[in-house]
């Protein structure tokens, strides 16, 4: 949970707040239910079947619609994966490091970490790493954000306005992600969670939706209330640009470093999960050995696939420049695959379960009106609307 909250969610909130103040903050905080139902049912996937989310498909749906579901996750990995390593690139320009050495070296901690460690140790580094993004927390409260202006943007929001529907798609996407129901479910089952395990798991994955959202919200608040309306919005064209666009206000140690430190953890978590991600599906898919607790020449793909989408990564981040614009067009693709993503977690959580754990009754019709609602929503902020606008425009 704490990956969901990567350098691009990050990147997206920031620019949510500094263009449209507190007015898509009440998206972060309805976001947290929704983002907890998704997660739920992944969880109680994983841990009921003890198969993972592309085992699933395959299983109930046949491969070409586990083939779809895993190519539209790939696209969506290595999208999300640029956006962290980007992240890295940008604190390490903020600090004088070249791309290349900042981002060589965080693919090689990455290889490293995954290579030569277990399920248990991995995790344990990413929560270490990821425990970084409470930094945005100190941000949000040393910008002091106005609270009478917090609630009375609320009730002015830009419905008819494109951009902001399409930075509402993207906050969307920012949250919830196709790669982290796969990733939830293959690292449940990876973990060895049994049935006892589920009611201790849903506990955790209601704290980690909380906790996200938190460093969400935090993120947005501090940007809206100190670059809103600013100049300075102009130059949030990177990392860097955020960061020293803080400093004014907030100073160099707050400002600068410990927006650093969040920026940091939230990618160097979220790069493990992604490329994990990929390696997982892909070896579900195609029957291979996948796991943590196999030795490298034990599952050859498992781990060459996680290090070469690292590397893909790296490539794409060195050679392009624009990190931010392709950020926040990675968010809104996540928002557009909603619909592939959230349809197939509904039909395995209606089909795959045994009776006594399967999503039926009121709360099946409740969830199911849920996952209509955000997928409808975000295919309209996210794609119909800015169509729409630019066909009028031509």
């Amino acid at each position: 949970m704490l990956a969901d909250t990567d350098a691009g969610s990050i990147i997206t909130a920031a620019q949510s707040g500094a263009q449209w103040g507190y007015r898509l903050l009440f998206l972060q905080i309805i976001l947290i239910p929704v983002l907890f139902i998704v997660q739920e049912l992944t969880v109680r996937l994983g841990i009921v079947t003890g198969h993972g989310h592309g085992e699933l498909i395959r299983k109930h749906f046949g491969g070409g619609w586990a083939w779809l579901s895993v190519g539209t996750l790939l696209l969506a990995c290595l999208g999300a994966l640029v956006t962290e390593l980007g992240g890295i690139a940008g604190v390490g320009e903020l600090f004088g490091i070249p791309r290349w050495a900042s981002v060589g070296a965080a693919v090689l901690l990455l290889i490293v970490v995954v290579w030569t460690g277990s399920y248990r140790s991995v995790e344990r580094v990413a929560i270490l790493l990821g425990s970084g993004e409470l930094a945005f927390v100190l941000v949000a409260w040393r910008a002091r954000p106005d609270t009478a202006a917090m609630m009375a943007t609320l009730h002015a929001l830009p419905l008819g306005n494109t951009s902001f529907l399409a930075l509402a798609a993207a906050n969307i996407g920012a949250v919830i992600m196709p790669w982290m129901i796969f990733y939830q479910q293959s690292a449940v089952v990876d973990k060895g969670l049994k049935k006892p395990d589920l009611r201790a798991a849903r506990y955790d994955t209601a704290w980690g939706a909380v906790l996200t959202q938190i460093v969400m919200a935090a993120a947005l608040i501090a940007t809206a209330a100190t670059l809103s309306g600013s100049p300075a919005t102009a130059t949030l064209d990177s990392v860097q640009g955020i960061a020293r666009s803080l400093e004014p206000y907030l100073g160099h140690v707050v400002g600068v470093g410990f927006f650093a430190v969040g920026m940091t953890g939230a990618a160097l978590v979220s790069a493990i999960v992604v490329s994990l991600t990929a390696a997982w599906a892909l070896g579900e898919t195609l029957g291979c050995s996948h796991s943590l607790s196999a030795r490298p020449r034990e599952a050859p793909w498992f781990y060459g696939i996680y290090t070469g989408l690292l590397a893909a990564g790296a490539l794409l981040v060195i050679m392009d420049d624009d990190l931010i614009s392709l950020t926040i067009a990675v968010e809104v693709m996540n928002a557009l695959l909603l619909p592939i993503v959230l349809g197939f977690l509904y039909a395995l959580a209606r089909r795959a379960l045994p009776p006594p754990y399967r999503l039926r009754g009121w709360y099946a019709a409740l969830v199911g009106f849920i996952v209509l609602l955000t997928c409808a929503f975000a295919v309209y902020a996210g794609g119909v609307m800015p169509l729409l606008g630019a066909l009028h425009i031509g």
